[in-house]
């Protein structure tokens, strides 16, 4: 009987693991979308200015997209999707410089028990903003 019962054991355990039964991965994120920058407006000031509307104009901006100013983001408002705004303190143009201004898109989270649908963050090309 001990013999019986430790094949039956054993046929079961070979038959779970020949089921195929796995914890599945959970899907890697996809490229998130590109924003591209076309034109800043302005795309300079003199420096000791005060605050001023920076006005980012291209393609591919997200609904919560985000301006970078020397790679630090800034609040950003969204327009469209061709077009964003935010605001520059008076500090950050206090000395001459050529400052590097991005877009970027945030990564987005995946739903379901295989977080399909995830995206990575994506950041533009940079545009020089020249502060005189």
């Amino acid at each position: 009987m001990k013999i019986l019962s430790t094949a039956l054991l054993a046929a079961l355990a070979a038959f779970t693991l020949a089921c195929g039964y796995s914890s599945k991965a959970a899907t890697p994120p996809t490229a998130g979308a590109m924003p591209a920058i076309a034109a800043l407006a302005p795309n300079s000031m003199n420096s000791g200015g005060p605050a001023f509307v920076l006005t980012v104009n291209g393609s591919n901006f997200s609904s919560t997209a985000t301006i970078n100013w020397n790679g630090t983001a800034q609040a950003t408002s969204h327009v469209s999707a061709n077009q964003l705004t935010a605001t520059i303190a008076a500090s950050s143009i206090a000395t001459s410089a050529t400052v590097a201004i991005t877009v970027t898109n945030p990564g987005t989270s995946g739903t379901g028990i295989y977080n399909t649908g995830a995206t990575l963050a994506e950041t533009s090309a940079a545009m020089n903003f020249t502060v005189n």
